[in-house]
């Protein structure tokens, strides 16, 4: 089974095209999705119309997901996060709303094999950022390879021996990761729509289970569309300029 994987795709259609595109070229049997589809971008509803006719077979809501469909306060949203999420709600239809509302809270075991999570898999909010954060959500997750999003930064740690190590990824359009029997794995794909790497190209993966590979590609998009789209919906500027430089 090969499993497309994509995460905060945060109402960027021109990014999730792109991957979809690209990923296309290289075969994926399901497609699996790790929240916050909405927020930032200009597109939440075309974006939540393309996520629905790709079907993914697991998805789980993300923090910008709960706020922008009215179930939680953006108290801990910065101001601009903050305009988003209020621009989003109303800018959502209602079928929308509802669809995100609906979304189930990770972690989601897909297989026996996978799991899913947005923040991780003991707080659906929380921050993965080094390997203090990646020991306590390696032990808590109950699969080989745990994915997850959140941070916008692509990641991979590992957990072997009793150890955790950070193994990657590094800069390279292209790069993989063999997962090794008896390990464990966190790895984040890093952000379709709203890369904060330093590097602007949208980012997503493709988990290998058989051959038991994880490949995380980088995927050049129509940045300056998006942009544009954002300036003309009156979202604050800054969520244009920083897709530019990716941060």
């Amino acid at each position: 089974m090969r499993y497309l994987v994509m995460t905060d795709i945060h109402a960027n259609l021109e990014a999730l095209e792109a991957c979809l595109a690209d990923a296309r070229v290289r075969r994926y049997d399901r497609t699996v999705v790790l929240g916050d589809l909405v927020g930032y971008g200009a597109d939440p509803n075309a974006v939540i119309d393309r996520v629905v006719q790709i079907n993914p077979c697991a998805i789980v809501r993300g923090n910008h997901d709960k706020v922008a469909c009215g179930l939680e306060a953006a108290d801990g949203f910065n101001t601009v996060a903050r305009h988003a999420a209020r621009w989003t709600l109303d800018a959502l239809t209602e079928d929308h709303r509802a669809w995100l509302a609906a979304l189930p809270r990770g972690p989601l075991q897909v297989d026996d094999f996978l799991e899913l999570c947005h923040g991780s898999p003991f707080d659906e909010d929380a921050y993965i950022f080094d390997e203090l954060d990646a020991a306590r959500a390696l032990r808590s997750s109950t699969r080989p390879l745990c994915l997850y999003g959140h941070t916008h930064y692509p990641a991979v740690f590992e957990l072997a021996n009793g150890g955790i190590e950070s193994i990657g990824p590094g800069d390279a359009d292209e790069s993989a990761v063999l997962l090794v029997e008896g390990s464990k794995y966190l790895i984040n794909p890093g952000s379709v729509g709203q890369p904060r790497d330093g590097d602007p190209r949208a980012a997503y993966a493709i988990v290998d289970e058989s051959a038991r590979w994880v490949e995380l590609f980088r995927v050049s998009y129509a940045v300056n569309d998006t942009r544009a789209k954002i300036v003309k919906a009156g979202l604050p500027e800054v969520l244009a300029q920083r897709l530019s430089v990716g941060r």
